[in-house]
């Protein structure tokens, strides 16, 4: 047996485990999501509350036991983990044929999806919304829809339950059959939407508080929403005059300890911290449908908020997918740029 295929052999314990840490790290960012939502819409324990209530890990005692179906309901919290990372194992350790850099291009896609989502949804909420305001302030929308109606879009619940929300499941559908990303489109939509304010205000002396939300509502989504896909494209800017130098593989060391080190605690942060309870910085404002106190605004407020969660999970899957591809740089795998410093041939 050659020596290539002997290093090829040792590499693929590393690589398997490489590939369970960056798979688990996103699926069990998902679930994480998921069980946000069954924590504070549906009611369910939580898996914190249900380790306390069993008294594991150190948890305090909860003042108030769970009782019944809230039990059920955290073992089912706590299982579903557990199955997570089991399922995960179980992928990785029977497409053992998948290389790192394979892995990275889907974790990548996954990326991909989600920023492709969220630019939809902004384009559409932001472009229905704007009407709606526009027609409300003008007292055009009663005679085209009825007073019952126009009450209803007056209210954030109502608008972001039957307006927002079903934009948001067409933005999923849409974005199956368009997979080109319009970061460059929504930049020419921010423009657009201040040069309008700039005419209507200087030439015509119309102003309306829903002109500037929008401007604001796509320009923070365009800040957020692009640092994944900057980062596919190694785009951001780097403060450091000696990256530029270093070789493929000191490049590889620099970004891989940066991800683990940074990168993805830094994404956890803002998720546990922004999700961790019902009245923390993401959640209340979206469970309460906050809008901002311009009665004649754009009721995006809340889903701004949502920004920076989209922001950190579509960079946790994006440093999944980065980290992947530096340990195949590291480990010498076909594909990169470059050769990698001392890797045989």
């Amino acid at each position: 047996m050659s020596s290539s295929h002997i290093a090829a052999e040792n590499n693929k314990p590393i690589d398997l485990l490489a590939r369970i840490f960056a798979d688990s790290v996103v699926a069990i960012m998902l679930l994480f999501l998921l069980n946000n939502y069954f924590n504070f819409w549906q009611d369910w324990p939580g898996l914190t509350n249900f380790l306390a209530h069993q008294g594991w890990f150190g948890f305090a005692p909860l003042r108030s036991p769970l009782e019944g179906s809230q039990i059920t309901l955290g073992w089912i919290q706590l299982f579903s983990y557990l199955a997570t990372l089991i399922l995960v194992i179980l992928y990785v350790s029977r497409t053992p044929q998948c290389s790192l850099r394979t892995e990275s291009n889907r974790l990548n896609a996954i990326s991909t999806y989600i920023i492709r989502v969220s630019f939809w949804s902004v384009l559409t909420i932001g472009l229905a919304d704007i009407v709606i305001s526009f027609l409300r302030v003008e007292n055009m929308l009663e005679p085209l829809i009825g007073a019952d109606l126009t009450n209803g879009l007056g209210r954030p619940q109502f608008r972001g339950t039957y307006i927002h929300y079903p934009l948001i499941v067409f933005s999923i559908l849409i974005s199956f059959f368009i997979r080109t990303l319009g970061f460059t489109w929504l930049a020419f939509l921010v423009v657009l939407a201040e040069f309008q304010i700039v005419i209507l205000r200087f030439v015509f002396s119309y102003e309306q508080a829903f002109m500037g939300d929008l401007v604001r509502f796509w320009y923070a989504a365009l800040f957020l929403f692009a640092s994944a896909y900057t980062l596919v494209h190694d785009g951001h800017v780097r403060v450091d005059v000696l990256y530029a130098h270093f070789s493929v593989r000191t490049k590889a060391w620099s970004n891989t300890v940066g991800l683990l080190l940074f990168g993805l605690p830094l994404c956890w942060i803002i998720l546990t911290t922004g999700l961790w309870e019902k009245t923390s910085i993401i959640v209340s404002p979206i469970h309460n449908f906050e809008v901002s106190q311009a009665g004649y605004g754009l009721y995006v407020k809340y889903l701004m908020v949502g920004f920076l969660a989209v922001f950190a999970i579509s960079m946790i899957v994006q440093f999944s997918s980065y980290l992947l591809k530096n340990i195949a740089d590291l480990r010498g795998e076909s594909g990169g740029e470059e050769p990698v410093i001392g890797q045989e041939t």
